[in-house]
């Protein structure tokens, strides 16, 4: 797949989230709507995270010529999305609301920001 492609995929599956995310974080916690809404988060975040292992970095230095610091993020939601999961099927509830308040401001809010920075898509997409 192309850059472009991969990078519509991830807006596609990664905005939902945003909002989604912002969501659960008010709502009240345990009830049967945010349970079905965080299954659909975690499996939406993800996938979104596993898409943008495919797209290179364009802006700020490479590891391997494709990976750069925003990457980091990608792989910080692969690793919290299925610890979190796991942690409340276990019952610590504390080790999963801890985790996905850190996945929701980590990978949507400061990931996100970095995506407005000069030479990223977003830039041009916002401030032509």
């Amino acid at each position: 797949m192309d850059y472009k492609t991969l990078m519509f995929l991830h807006l596609y599956t990664v905005v939902p989230c945003l909002f989604i995310g912002g969501f659960l974080l008010i709502i009240k916690k345990g009830t049967k709507i945010h349970k079905q809404l965080g299954r659909i988060y975690m499996v939406l975040m993800l996938f979104t995270a596993i898409v943008t292992l495919f797209m290179p970095a364009y802006v700020g230095p490479t590891v391997l010529d494709h990976f750069g610091w925003i990457h980091i993020f990608s792989f910080l939601t692969i690793h919290a999305v299925p610890t979190a999961y796991l942690a409340i099927k276990k019952g610590n509830v504390k080790a999963h609301k801890r985790k996905m308040i850190l996945l929701y401001f980590g990978a949507l809010i400061i990931a996100g920001g970095f995506t407005l920075v000069p030479g990223r898509y977003l830039h041009e997409v916002f401030f032509g």
